[in-house]
């Protein structure tokens, strides 16, 4: 098994929880967790302009770009701008 990222521990993420890197104005986050409450999947959220020290996470997944909405999972693993069908088949991969 691969050691946790660094982000991963510092999160405390574990088992099938997952967090979303957002932002206040972007509407792909706001479909997504729309869609993520609506099918009972819950997250934390992380707001990269509000909690900056994971901003240079997100632009590490994303070639340097800030891109959002960002998840990570437990193992380590992130998606970026998912559906909610490729977050469902992440954490059914988790269990």
């Amino acid at each position: 098994m691969t050691p946790p990222t660094a982000e991963v521990q510092a999160l405390g993420i574990s088992g099938r929880d997952f967090v979303m890197f957002s932002t206040d104005w972007c509407g792909y986050c706001k479909r997504l967790k729309r869609q993520l409450d609506e099918a009972g999947i819950s997250f934390r959220e992380v707001n990269v302009e509000e909690e900056l020290e994971f901003a240079h996470f997100v632009e590490k997944v994303n070639g340097g770009n800030r891109v959002v909405p960002t998840l990570l999972f437990s193992d380590g693993s992130s998606l970026t701008n998912p559906s909610v069908i490729a977050v469902r088949e992440k954490l059914t991969s988790l269990a």
